[in-house]
């Protein structure tokens, strides 16, 4: 499964939800979904998008985990 490490990404470049969101010309609501969810189903082109925002390549933003390494919240039934 899929995790997507955006937040980690953007805090680490000192970068917010807000800014983000402008620079990255996303919706703030977009980029609060993927925020609070690391397992949110976000498009490649968006994904791509705010890696350009964040100079690292896409492939940064995600992260390859086991399912039981999903936390309860997140599971899909």
């Amino acid at each position: 499964m899929l995790r997507l490490r955006v937040k980690e990404v953007a805090q680490d470049k000192g970068m917010g939800l807000a800014k983000l969101s402008r620079l990255s010309d996303i919706s703030y609501k977009t980029i609060q979904k993927i925020w609070r969810n690391p397992y949110h189903d976000a498009s490649l082109s968006t994904l791509n998008r705010i890696a350009r925002v964040l100079s690292v390549p896409a492939t940064e933003l995600l992260e390859d985990i086991s399912e039981d390494q999903v936390p309860e919240e997140y599971h899909l039934y």
